[in-house]
């Protein structure tokens, strides 16, 4: 009887353990798991940025072009740009104030030139959003300009999960020339996002 005991309570140990550590996944109707929401929070923000630098230079090293560099006037100006984009709901280059990808540069004190800014609207993380832009012509260009030596990315996520990602390329502070024609692409969707190139 004590044997049976001890078998008894061992399995019911194993099951107690797998059941904490396991978490259960929502299956759909289709089998799948459900997706989750990518929920950011105040901690993620560095290692994020840092993540996102890192994977667009190894795009840029496999294209043989030069390593871009987190630049903190970029950054501003991305942040200022996704968080307007969640205040007028649609995934726009321009500002509620009329302001161009340009402008917000400027504003935020980047003194080289900006190349492009790649936007989009999804409930995707950082890289998946970043796989989506590196497989779209226009921004892959943005990604891998040559000219690129600073980059600014940002985001603004609603409390519902749904996330605005600004990511603003320019060239090496100081080298600010004429600006280039504005270039505007929609990319497909407006859901994926939008290019401007400078």
């Amino acid at each position: 009887m004590f044997r049976r005991e001890i078998i008894l309570g061992l399995t019911a140990f194993g099951l107690a353990a797998c059941s904490s550590r396991t978490p259960v996944a929502r299956i759909g109707p289709d089998g799948l798991p459900l997706p989750t929401v990518y929920q950011i929070g105040a901690n993620d923000v560095d290692a994020i940025q840092f993540r996102m630098e890192e994977s667009i230079n190894a795009l840029r090293q496999a294209a043989g072009v030069t390593p871009v560099a987190l630049d903190s006037n970029l950054i501003a100006a991305a942040a200022t740009h996704a968080r307007d984009m969640s205040v007028q709901n649609r995934p726009w280059l321009f500002g509620s104030d009329g302001s161009s990808p340009l402008d917000r540069a400027r504003r935020a004190g980047f003194t080289g030139q900006l190349l492009g800014e790649i936007i989009s609207e999804s409930y995707e993380t950082e890289l998946e959003t970043l796989a989506a832009w590196s497989q779209d012509r226009d921004s892959r260009e943005v990604l891998l300009d040559p000219s690129a030596r600073r980059i600014g990315f940002a985001w603004y996520q609603e409390p519902a999960g749904k996330l605005w990602w600004t990511l603003n390329v320019g060239s090496a502070p100081g080298s600010l020339s004429a600006p280039s024609p504005v270039d505007i692409r929609p990319l497909g969707s407006p859901v994926a996002g939008s290019t401007f190139q400078g």
